[in-house]
């Protein structure tokens, strides 16, 4: 369904999220004795957008003016159903059979069933997002419409993938010195390694992690591609893929 203005958007937002609370999670037996507490979770959630923030400070958030956290044991009720009902979609953490990567974290991406959702969640509009503004309840590198983006990008990719009889993953070092966004992979572990990035122009900045996975996986990783807001798509001279999100297909 398509609706004509910003208002109508908002509206039905609003509306879904409302049946979530009032209506499908109560039908799953989970009982919601306070439903602003749970607004306040998934909004602390939605701020977590394409990060790996842990449970506990996305509680810390959800708490803000607040002189108590929720209780773990309600929000692990909440996150579970959640789950269930696919409007909590995290990516988990790519663990590799083969013994060339190490120490590698094994938190998973925090992502929404729709990137429209942890936008209304969070209270932020079209004009703040292009401002930079959103998600300051969590750190994060870059802005919270990047996030966005990458979120949009994942949803995309986990549909292309499910229809090749793949899984979506993500990498990210312990330390986090190195991450990659997406990784898809099949059953004999061979993956594509998949950036995204807010921008039109990709340098070699951008890169450095695609090419630091394939140095140390080597034809294992069939391909490493960057998601972009550009028009184009075309292959760079170290063999690494840029591709308009708007051109992404299965």
């Amino acid at each position: 369904m398509r609706y004509s203005s910003p208002r109508a958007q908002r509206t039905a937002l609003d509306g879904y999220l409302e049946r979530i609370i009032d209506t499908d999670l109560p039908e799953l037996g989970v009982e919601v004795r306070n439903p602003n507490t749970l607004r306040r979770w998934l909004r602390a959630y939605a701020a977590a957008t394409a990060t790996s923030t842990s449970f506990e400070k996305i509680a810390k958030a959800s708490s803000a003016g607040e002189e108590v956290s929720p209780a773990k044991t309600t929000t692990i009720a909440y996150r579970e159903a959640l789950e269930r009902i696919w409007i909590l979609d995290s990516i988990p953490a790519w663990a590799p059979s083969a013994n060339h990567l190490r120490r590698l974290s094994g938190s998973p991406k925090h992502h929404l069933a729709d990137p429209a959702l942890a936008a209304r969640l969070v209270g932020i509009d079209a004009d703040g997002l292009l401002k930079g503004e959103g998600g300051a309840a969590i750190p994060r590198d870059g802005t919270f419409l990047g996030s966005l983006f990458e979120s949009l990008t994942a949803l995309s990719v986990r549909v292309f993938a499910q229809n090749a009889e793949a899984r979506v993953s993500h990498f990210r070092t312990w330390s986090g010195e190195h991450e990659v966004d997406l990784i898809v992979s099949r059953g004999d572990q061979r993956s594509v390694a998949i950036e995204t990035k807010l921008t039109d122009a990709v340098t070699d900045a951008d890169v450095a992690h695609l090419a630091w996975l394939q140095a140390k996986v080597g034809d294992d990783l069939l391909d490493s591609i960057v998601i972009t807001t550009g028009r184009e798509a075309y292959r760079r001279s170290d063999g690494i893929g840029v591709v308009p999100l708007a051109l992404l297909g299965p």
